[in-house]
């Protein structure tokens, strides 16, 4: 065979595959409908292979040394940053750095799917989806511990834990969709971490994609279970169904940026 005709495709970055199947995937699933749900699945499936792939070194990432983000002394010093790589009406891509203790705390994505990529340290992850009633529309709206205030009822939505999972660089991507594991927090584990995270279509409040916060409740029947009853014994879903609060964002999480050191990408 003329070596002149065999593909050069081993010389584009991974980066920029990933990056350009995204912009496939997602804005296949714009326009999708029953006839295309293969397809769709398809793409998905290769984007997936893609990412899962992915390791610091392609983006010429490498694990830092830092010392937990906690206390007065770190305001000079954002507890997560972020690398902007690139972004288009369909996705956004880019690099959050969490240094050793840091969290970004339980949040929404409106409308949004995504995907989350593990490239160094390990990373605690916990999604939630709300279920579609907030407290005014329960028949016996529950007593919170500590009680709430009444303007805050308001923006109290019932939830359900759907899952709690650590991933590393080793792991597949962490799945999100605009119905399901759509809430989540991410925790760093026993050190510094950093992920690759896909957004589709990107954060857009004047399209209604903002994001919001939200603090887990504890009702006082809650209380009550966890000091005279075995969980094992209460019904999966009785479990799993929690309140969530909608809160300003955390006073003691900001996020700042730096440059993204890897391949240049263009979509």
């Amino acid at each position: 065979m003329d070596s002149r005709r065999m593909p050069r495709d081993n010389k584009t970055p991974l980066i920029q595959k990933i990056a350009k199947q995204a912009y496939t995937t997602f804005n296949g699933l714009k326009s999708s409908s029953g006839g295309e749900n293969k397809v769709v699945a398809d793409k998905m499936s290769e984007l997936i292979s893609l990412v899962t792939a992915v390791r610091a070194a392609d983006l010429k990432i490498a694990p830092r040394k830092t010392k937990p983000s906690s206390g007065a002394g770190e305001l000079q010093s954002p507890p997560v940053t972020y690398m902007h790589i690139c972004e288009t009406d369909v996705f956004s891509m880019g690099v959050f750095l969490l240094r050793t203790g840091a969290s970004i705390p339980l949040h929404d994505h409106p409308g949004m799917n995504g995907m989350l990529k593990v490239l160094y340290g390990k990373v605690s992850v916990r999604c939630f989806d709300k279920l579609e009633d907030k407290v005014n529309g329960s028949p016996v709206p529950p007593e919170f511990d500590p009680p709430l205030a009444p303007l805050q009822m308001g923006s109290v939505w019932r939830s359900v834990l759907r899952s709690d999972t650590e991933y590393s660089e080793t792991s597949g991507p962490c799945l999100l969709t605009p119905v399901r594991d759509n809430l989540h927090q991410i925790d760093a584990v026993e050190g510094p971490a950093a992920f690759l995270d896909i957004l589709a279509p990107p954060y857009n409040p004047d399209d209604g994609r903002d994001c919001h916060y939200y603090k887990v409740l504890q009702t006082v029947a809650d209380k009550g279970k966890d000091a005279k009853s075995n969980p094992e014994q209460q019904g999966e879903k009785e479990k799993d169904q929690t309140w969530l609060l909608e809160v300003p964002q955390p006073e003691d999480f900001w996020c700042g940026g730096e440059p993204y050191p890897g391949p240049a990408v263009s979509v």
